[in-house]
């Protein structure tokens, strides 16, 4: 087995999160919890197979920390603390498979589908006509969405979870505060960088307060359009950020309606100055095949690498790839961490 190889199969650390490859399961909503966001049998066999499949860390879906704030009727939530004992039981499960576990918080903001419910966001301007107008925010309800984030990594704590993900990616309500073409507030929440910063600065700190794990964001890195947020501003967020967080899974797109040229690790470059500006990195994009991987961690263009499409095909692409790459490994044991 060459070096390459072996870089994929070596253990690493997000922060103190210590990890025993560098693959990772990327959150992927599924659709199907039921109406109050509770974990399903769906979600017990779907996660626990990538587990057993040999993921370093399954990071699950996108999980509203209020109602309001669900991308759909069935997302999984963290709202209440009705919530815990059903998580709690899906990490003991995923646990058992070998893999650790993170959380992605989550609030969709304006692009909120929910049915009688209205919904939020910096400013109000709709994402495009398919959406609601969104309600614009006032600082008392800045400061309940802030709390519910608290709340929910205060539940997550007391589920067992190892990590959570803050979700500032894909045009989702922190994205909604990043972007410069969704945030046209003149108070200390909008305007300049930092200000627009603020929102997910207070955030971080809040979740870092009652979550003793580790925290890291993910981010649309790129938002390609005219206007909007690029590369060079989240170099300047991250910068703001960076004693809040533990690393950067790196997106990009999603914040106004705007065709993407997407191809194979078309994220890749955005992820590789990430890096070279000293965060620790989980990249992907259209990854789909062992050779990619490989490829994406050889040129230091991501310290892990998120798989979405290849894992929903084939739940032990990992052990599959050990068994080809790295035949003295006892699989048993590794599966089991």
């Amino acid at each position: 087995m060459n070096s390459t190889s072996k870089r994929v199969f070596t253990p690493f650390s997000l922060g103190s999160l210590s990890l025993k490859n560098r693959i990772v399961m990327a959150p992927m909503c599924m659709y199907s919890s039921d109406h109050l966001g509770m974990v399903t049998p769906f979600h017990m066999a779907h996660y626990t197979a990538r587990a057993y499949g040999g993921v370093s860390l399954v990071i699950l879906e996108a999980t509203a920390v209020e109602s309001r704030g669900r991308i759909s009727e069935n997302d999984l939530q963290i709202s209440t603390d009705d919530h815990i004992e059903p998580l709690k039981q899906l990490v003991k499960a995923i646990h058992l498979g070998g893999a650790k576990v993170a959380i992605q918080l989550a609030h969709a903001g304006r692009k909120a589908n929910v049915k009688n419910q209205s919904s939020i966001a910096p400013s109000a301007i709709t994402f495009s006509e398919s959406y609601k107008l969104p309600i614009a925010m006032t600082i008392d309800e800045i400061n309940t969405v802030i709390h519910s984030f608290k709340e929910a990594a205060r539940r997550a704590q007391t589920a067992g979870i190892d990590g959570i993900e803050i979700h500032g990616a894909h045009g989702y309500l922190i994205n909604q505060f990043l972007s410069p073409l969704s945030n046209q507030r003149t108070d200390e929440y909008g305007g300049t960088l930092e200000n627009r910063t603020r929102f997910l600065k207070q955030i971080l700190t809040e979740v870092r307060l009652v979550f003793r794990g580790e925290v890291w964001v993910r981010l649309s890195v790129e938002e390609y359009a005219e206007g909007s947020h690029h590369i060079e501003d989240t170099l300047k967020v991250l910068s703001l950020i960076r004693p809040l967080i533990a690393g950067v899974n790196v997106s990009s797109g999603g914040a106004v309606p705007f065709p993407i040229q997407a191809g194979k690790g078309y994220q890749l470059g955005f992820a590789s100055q990430i890096k070279k500006a000293g965060f620790t990195t989980i990249c992907g994009g259209l990854i789909e095949t062992f050779e990619e991987v490989e490829e994406a961690l050889a040129n230091d263009q991501g310290d892990f690498v998120y798989l979405g499409r290849a894992l929903l095909l084939n739940p032990y692409f990992v052990l599959q790839h050990i068994k080809k790459h790295e035949p003295t490994l006892m699989l048993d044991a590794y599966k089991r961490g």
